[in-house]
Order: C-alpha cells, then structure tokens, then sequence
C-alpha cells in the first residue's frame, strides 16, 4: 500500500493517551504513519493525583491549563499529533448513592450532536484504523463510557455523505479496535514472573479487585510488539505530573522484566471492513497490502 497509514486514537482526556497504548503510537510513529490523538474533554475536574503535587494553589486554580501544557509535552515525546474536541470533563462521581453529573459536561451530552467533532476529525485526517474503548469505557468513568459511545456513531456516520454533511468529504475508517492493554493475562503473567524473581508485585490488590468484580474475560484479538518503546511511554505518562507519581505503582515493574514477559500492547478488534486473520500484530493488517 503507497497510500500513508493514519492512525486516530481517540481517549476521553489528557494522560489516557499516555497510558493506554501509548507503545504502541511511538512505535508507529517510528515507522512512519501518521498518528493522531483526540482527547474528549481538558480534564479540568481530573484529581491531582501526585501526592508531591497536592495542595499546590497555582495546580488547583489552573488545572485546564497546566493539564493542557501536560498534553503538550506528552505529545511531544510520543511523536504524535493532537487535537481537543473540546468536551468538558465531567468528573468521577464517587459516593453512594453517587452524585448527579455536573451541568454542561461531556457524559450528559446527547451522543448524536457529540459525535460531530469527531465526524468532523476523522473526515479531515483520514485514518483508516481507530482506537478507543470498549462499551465499559475500560473502566467505568462516565467520561471513557461517552467516549466509546461517540466514536462508535463516528466510525459509522463518517462515511456515509447524509450523515453530518456540514462536517466535510466523507471518509471510511477501515478498523476500529478497543484498547484492552489492562487485561488479566498480562497482570497475571507479570505478577508472577515478580513473585518467580523475589521481587514485590504491585499486581496483588489488581487480581483482588478483578475477583471481586467477576467481569467477563475481554477477546484479545491483536498483540503489538512494541517493548522497545516501553521507555518511551513512561516518559510520557510522566509528563502528565498531575496525574501520576513517578515514584508510584505505575513504574514499580523493572523494564528488563516487562520487555522480557509481556513485549506487546493488546487490542480487540471490534470492527473490521477488510479480511484479516486473527489473532494479530498489527493494528494495519488486511490494510497494508490492498
């Protein structure tokens, strides 16, 4: 295929790029497709979640910018592009029962009239594959959940000329996949291999919680070797300073370890438009080669 390879991956705010298939971005970026970011919402009502950072009054009254500038940098280091659709974050309720979601943000937002930024996106950058998350938004965050619902009208509005004609030339995205880089084969693989060396495995509670939750086993459809861009990923999620502690869970699995056991980042294939073989290890297969 002559035509260039345009990857979109579309999360709910800034530091999810970073964190979910991430690897997988910079490794395509080193092989020269074109790969963009869309991030929902500023993350303005995101926690600060780096105890070094808490309690800093310029964060706390700025956090639309300083996330914003996050982005920036985390964009920069991945190698990719990025563009706002401009939603506003709406926040994790927390409480039983749980609080109402504020007014205005983007969880509440009719899916239909949401999914035209997006439309709007995917018509001017013309990727043929998309990723975003599953129906459970990966985890239930009322914003990842609406993020999901979005692409999915976009994916199929997009190409179709009646469907938003004010929003460009309509364009077919070929593949859409859902990230499922958080999946218990690969916890429980590094888990052990922790235990196996001697080491602590920050993975324990994880596998708990999973219990508890007996959530059916996601299909993993497509592993991407990208381990050699391992390093480059946790750069930028550290680049997100609000939202992760360096010194935390995140980084507590030596690398050696993790390229060693687990070399791939995970994906399940939700929608396909042209003939592929499964599983996979490339997000363009069936794409390259017509």
């Amino acid at each position: 295929m002559t035509e260039q390879l345009r990857l979109m991956a579309v999360h709910a705010h800034p530091d999810d790029e970073s964190s979910k298939g991430a690897a997988t971005m910079a490794k395509y970026v080193s092989e020269g497709v074109d790969v963009l970011v869309a991030t929902c919402t500023g993350g303005e009502r995101g926690s600060i979640l780096n105890p070094k950072l808490q309690g800093d009054p310029y964060i706390e009254e700025n956090i639309h910018e300083v996330r914003a500038k996050e982005m920036d940098e985390a964009r920069e280091i991945l190698g990719v592009k990025q563009e706002w659709l401009g939603f506003v974050d709406s926040g994790l309720p927390e409480g039983d029962p749980l609080p109402p979601l504020p007014e205005g943000c983007f969880a509440l937002q009719d899916v239909e009239a949401a999914a035209e930024p997006l439309v709007r996106l995917i018509r001017s950058f013309k990727p043929q594959v998309i990723t975003t998350y599953d129906e459970n938004g990966g985890y239930p965050h009322p914003d990842h959940i609406m993020t999901h619902k979005i692409t999915m009208v976009a994916f199929e509005a997009a190409g179709d000329p009646e469907k938003y004609p004010e929003a460009g030339e309509p364009w077919q995205p070929q593949k859409l996949y859902y990230n499922q880089g958080f999946n218990r084969a690969r916890t429980v693989a590094l888990h052990e291999a922790l235990l196996a060396r001697g080491l602590d495995s920050p993975y324990e509670e994880w596998l708990e919680r999973w219990k508890a939750f007996n959530r059916p086993e996601r299909t993993l459809t497509t592993y991407v070797p990208c381990a050699d861009f391992f390093e480059i990923r946790d750069k930028a999620l550290i680049a997100h300073r609000t939202q992760i502690d360096p010194d935390g869970g995140w980084f507590r699995v030596p690398m050696d370890v993790q390229r060693e056991v687990w070399p791939t980042e995970e994906y399940e294939l939700a929608k396909s438009l042209v003939d592929t073989s499964l599983p996979e290890d490339d997000l363009f297969a069936g794409i390259r080669n017509n």
